[in-house]
C-alpha cells in the first residue's frame, strides 16, 4: 500500500486547478465552449493580435492549453504537459504585456501565473496521486524536464519574436501612411 503525504495532496490540488483552468481555456479556443470563439473566432482574434496564420495559431494554442491542461490535471506526461501549457501562456502574456502586470487593467498577471504554475509542475513532478506515478513514470523522466522546457522555450521565442516583428512592421506602415497624408 502506497502512503500519500500532504505534498502529494498539494500537488494534486495544484494540478487540478491549473490543469482545469488551462483545459477550459483551450476548449474555448478549439470548440467554442464556455463562451469561447472556437477556431474561427479565435483565429480572427489571433490574427488581430499579430499571430498569423490565425486558425493555425488558434489550433496550436488551443491544443497546448486543452491538451497540456488535461494531462497536467491527470498527472500524465507532466514535463511535456507543463512545458506546452507554459509556452501557450507565454504567448498570451506577450499579448497582455503592454497593458502592465495586473489582469484588472488587461495585464499579463493571469497568463503568467498559469504559465509559471505549469512550468513549476513540469519541474516538480506530479506527485504520487497521478497517472505518471501509477505508470512507473514512463513519460516523466528527469531528462524530459529540461528537454521539454528547452524545446518549448525555443519555439515560443521564435513565435513571439515573429509576432513582435510583424506588429512593428504594421506600426511602421501605419506611421508612413499617416506621414504621406
Amino acid at each position: 500500500m502506497t502512503c500519500f503525504d500532504r505534498r502529494d495532496l498539494g500537488l494534486l490540488l495544484l494540478r487540478l486547478s491549473t490543469g482545469g483552468a488551462l483545459a477550459a481555456h483551450g476548449a474555448q479556443k478549439l470548440f467554442g465552449w464556455f463562451g469561447g470563439g472556437g477556431i474561427e473566432g479565435t483565429g480572427a482574434a489571433m490574427e488581430a493580435m499579430g499571430y498569423s496564420p490565425g486558425k493555425a495559431s488558434a489550433t496550436a494554442a488551443g491544443l497546448a492549453e486543452a491538451g497540456g491542461g488535461t494531462l497536467l490535471a491527470l498527472g500524465l506526461a507532466t514535463p511535456a504537459a507543463g512545458a506546452a501549457a507554459a509556452g501557450a501562456m507565454a504567448g498570451a502574456a506577450a499579448v497582455h504585456a503592454p497593458n502592465g502586470f495586473f489582469a484588472q487593467g488587461g495585464g499579463y498577471e493571469y497568463a503568467a501565473t498559469l504559465g509559471l504554475a505549469a512550468a513549476g509542475l513540469a519541474v516538480t513532478g506530479p506527485g504520487r496521486l497521478s497517472l505518471d506515478h501509477a505508470l512507473g513514470h514512463a513519460v516523466n523522466r528527469g531528462w524530459m524536464v529540461p528537454t521539454a522546457l528547452g524545446a518549448t522555450a525555443a519555439v515560443t521565442a521564435v513565435v513571439i519574436g515573429t509576432r513582435n516583428s510583424r506588429l512593428r512592421k504594421a506600426q511602421q506602415g501605419e506611421q508612413e501612411a499617416l506621414f504621406e497624408e
